[in-house]
């Protein structure tokens, strides 16, 4: 009997061996942060929300930290810190902020002057040692050391834009640094140029966190696209950048050897019969490089495509109403199920639900109350 029974454990344990691993629900709760414009609003500066990745709810936790025209935020992939961009003109700064999780509280660290007018976003190099910072009014773009306890060292590099300005004399009398982004081998950095119609290219020390110029240095855009951001494809070899200007989206093939760009095409974000003004704002492509997303103020809506999967190029696959007015910023949850917008003068935050056939977005709650939102980064929570 005994025997039997030791026969029987035995048997079950081996059938325990061999049989699939129960897969395990990952955590699907995370911490929003949200920058504003201060100045001539009530705003305070950053905000907190709750997000529930598993319904999509969206739960205000209040003021995370009082500061200037946050107008960009960076959170760094270990999760401790935070940075902001407070566009001030002249007195434009980067601060840096430790996070609390659990209070959904960020404590300054330490505040830099931005070197430069107006940054308007912030990146981070993929080894995390570095900050890159494009200041839009002023054209250049600068890398900040990040040192071991969060707080930002004295800058590596300070790099001002340059080349041949765009035809648009009103917006493009001047380089304006858009948006700044490494390479996927982390061997280049990018620079997305409204006023040059250009993409920029460095190459990147990533020992001593200073920049050089490649060969070729630009890569030129439509005249008059005045490019505002771009997004690589999920394996990196495809590169998406948007025209603010012109409401275009322009697609590019990666050649990593040399940190350089092939044109494969441009497609409009409007419809051909729309009339009036529109600026397009952000550019994100889907976690499974099968659409992607892009906002339009103006017209006020988000435009999705689909991603041929045998060229890359774009093909139009939907334009949804933002549920307010200027979406200048959105931001796709890392499950890729949803869609996060921002509405800066209609003060309201948006969420859509992706669906993941289609493409298609269906709006499912509006959260107001924050004054002139502009921009959204995640953070998942234990």
């Amino acid at each position: 009997m005994k025997i039997r029974n030791r026969c029987s454990v035995l048997a079950l344990l081996c059938l325990l061996a061999i049989l699939p691993a129960v897969p395990q629900t990952p955590n699907q709760k995370f911490l929003v942060f949200v920058g504003t414009y201060t100045d001539k609003t009530d705003s305070k500066g950053i905000y907190a929300f709750d997000f529930d990745a598993s319904s999509g709810k969206l739960t205000p936790r209040g003021l995370a930290a009082e500061t200037s025209n946050p107008s960009w935020l960076a959170i760094h992939p270990n999760g401790k810190w935070a940075y902001a961009a407070n566009e001030s003109g002249k007195q434009s700064s980067i601060s840096a902020f430790s996070i609390d999780a659990k209070s959904a509280k960020l404590t300054l660290l330490n505040k830099l002057p931005a070197a430069g007018e107006d940054p308007c976003y912030l990146s981070f190099d993929k080894s995390g040692k570095y900050l890159f910072v494009a200041n839009y009014t002023s054209g250049n773009v600068v890398v900040f050391p990040i040192l071991p306890d969060g707080k930002l060292g004295t800058a590596t590099a300070n790099v001002k834009d340059a080349g041949s300005l765009g035809p648009n004399k009103e917006r493009q009398e001047a380089p304006h640094a858009h948006w700044i982004e490494p390479s996927p081998d982390n061997r280049f950095v990018f620079v997305a140029d409204l006023g040059l119609d250009a993409i920029l290219s460095y190459r990147l020390d990533a020992v001593k966190g200073t920049l050089t110029l490649n060969r070729p240095f630009l890569r030129p855009l439509e005249a008059g696209a005045g490019p505002r951001h771009g997004s690589f494809s999920p394996e990196g070899h495809y590169f998406y950048v948007l025209g603010e200007i012109n409401s275009t989206v322009t697609t590019f093939a990666y050649d990593p050897d040399h940190g350089i760009f092939g044109n494969l095409g441009t497609v409009p974000m409007l419809p051909t019969n729309f009339e009036g003004r529109n600026e397009a704002a952000e550019i994100a492509i889907h976690p499974g490089g099968k659409w992607l997303f892009a906002s339009n103020r103006g017209k006020d809506s988000l435009a999705v495509f689909s991603v041929v999967p045998a060229t890359r190029k774009l093909k139009a696959a939907g334009d949804y109403p933002t549920g307010g007015k200027e979406p200048r910023h959105f931001a796709i949850d890392p499950t890729g199920n949803f869609l996060l917008a921002e509405n800066q003068n209609s003060n309201s935050t948006v969420v859509f639900r992706i669906n993941p056939e289609t493409g298609a977005l269906s709006q499912i709650s509006i959260t107001e109350g924050i004054p002139s939102p502009v921009c959204l980064t995640f953070l998942r929570t234990p």
